[in-house]
């Protein structure tokens, strides 16, 4: 009995085994090739959205990424369905081979009694059942798990396109911002240099101001110590008693005085026609009183020569009333030059010429102050710039770093996830490993005792036949 249901349950056991082992290493295959490709994909996503700045993608790119999915999916498809369609020809070859050698075994056994042929051909049938049910739920459950993993891959691509496209999008936006915060720093830096350059020509500028208004202090003073110094002079040549001497140094003196006289009205004429083309409208009188002025002390100077000329033909007696006039003409001419003088001096010309300077001063002062403040706040605006780029950057690295811990955590679950599943398709494959083993052996044990033994003895009488043939 015993050689009877080792002989029968042998092929059979060994090939369901076969089919089971190639089963399961095909499933584990499958399992390990989705763990690869989803950790590839992982991977993939994860060094794409690691990267600092990524080019938008094209319509175009999208539609082939798409289509290379697609294209991926079919052949994967086309390669299931041949394995598929080489393990059902395997599967019918087989089926043949065992009805081949069910018909030479049912020859041989023709005595063992027509129960246990039916028997071993429900066996059989029952064996093939369970067999092809078993290929089927295999087969359906493998095409439920391409249709969860196509709609899962579809989802994950498209949350990624998603993301990467809103992330694109804040990229270019973030791209314009800083671009448009670098020109306004450029501008800044550029209105900085011109407020340094402006700055810099107000500086000269006053100098050259505080230079003017001292070279008229100093023409000024000139001119008292050379009045004082031609009192002193005149004093000590009055006691000389020297008229004719005194009457030659007194109009040379005098001829100095207007020259003196001549320079500053000159040098005020000079400055007055560098004005002039700035503001000629207002001081044309002023240029035509000084003009004039200069003009009448040329006259007193040429007069004053043709005095001494005439000198030397006056008499040594003579003298003294000549001095005598002389000093009372030069002190009516030199009190009316000194009116005239003080009017001049004091007139709209020099007065004009202080107050050009003092507003001159004034404004050159407040624009170098409000230059000092407009450069002071440029430049507090590009600290401010700067620390805030800082705080972006520290805030996109901070961002990064998240991305990064949340795509490791997705990974770890998904691998969790494929190892549980794993673990439980051994384990329901083992579990129907046994249960259709005890029902084998439940189903032989209920065999009746009789056809056993016709089957056992029919056995003997083959080998007693063969070992005398």
């Amino acid at each position: 009995m015993s050689l009877w249901l080792r002989w029968g349950r042998g092929p059979e056991r060994r090939a369901a085994e076969r089919r089971e082992l190639e089963a399961r290493r095909r499933q584990q295959w499958e399992s390990t090739s989705r763990a690869f490709a989803r950790a590839a994909a992982c991977c993939s996503l994860q060094a794409r959205w690691s990267e600092p700045r990524v080019p938008p993608p094209s319509a175009a790119a999208a539609r082939r990424d798409a289509e290379e999915a697609a294209a991926r999916l079919e052949r994967r498809r086309e390669r299931l369905e041949r394995l598929l369609g080489e393990e059902r020809e395997a599967l019918a070859a087989e089926l043949r081979e065992r009805r081949r050698g069910g018909m030479r075994s049912q020859e041989l056994r023709d005595g063992a009694g027509e129960y246990g042929g039916k028997a071993e051909s429900e066996l059989r049938r029952k064996h093939g059942r369970e067999a092809w049910g078993d290929q089927l739920r295999q087969q359906n459950k493998e095409e439920v798990t391409q249709l969860e993993e196509k709609k899962r891959y579809e989802n994950e691509y498209e949350t990624a396109r998603g993301e990467a496209l809103e992330r694109t999008r804040r990229e270019e936006e973030k791209g314009q911002l800083e671009k448009q915060q670098a020109e306004t720093l450029l501008q800044q830096i550029e209105e900085l240099k011109l407020q340094e350059t402006k700055a810099t020509k107000l500086k000269k500028e006053q100098e050259n101001l505080l230079k003017q208004q001292w070279e008229l202090e100093n023409l000024e003073e000139e001119r008292k110590q050379m009045e004082e110094h031609r009192r002193k002079k005149d004093l000590g040549r009055f006691l000389t008693h020297q008229c004719d001497v005194q009457l030659r140094r007194r109009a040379q003196q005098i001829q100095e005085e207007l020259e003196t006289d001549k320079q500053i009205l000159s040098a005020l004429l000079e400055k007055e026609e560098e004005d002039q083309r700035r503001q000629i409208a207002q001081r044309e009188r002023a240029v035509a009183d000084v003009a004039w002025m200069k003009k009448v002390i040329e006259e007193q100077l040429q007069l004053e020569k043709e005095r001494e000329a005439e000198l030397e033909t006056i008499f040594r007696e003579e003298a003294k009333k000549m001095w005598e006039k002389r000093e009372e003409e030069w002190e009516r001419e030199k009190v009316a030059r000194d009116r005239l003088m003080s009017e001049v001096m004091m007139s709209e010309v020099l007065a004009g010429r202080q107050r050009q300077i003092q507003e001159k001063m004034q404004l050159n002062r407040r624009a170098q102050e409000e230059s000092i403040k407009y450069r002071e706040q440029l430049i507090k605006e590009l600290e401010e710039a700067k620390k805030g780029t800082r705080r972006e950057k520290e805030q996109e690295e901070e961002e990064q770093r998240a991305r990064r811990r949340e795509l490791q955590a997705q990974g770890t679950e998904h691998s969790s996830r494929e190892e549980e599943e794993q673990q439980e398709g051994w384990a329901q494959q083992h579990l129907q490993e046994l249960e259709r083993q005890e029902g084998e052996e439940a189903w032989h044990s209920r065999l009746p005792k009789s056809s056993l033994d016709l089957r056992n003895e029919h056995e003997m009488q083959l080998q007693t036949t063969e070992r005398k043939l």
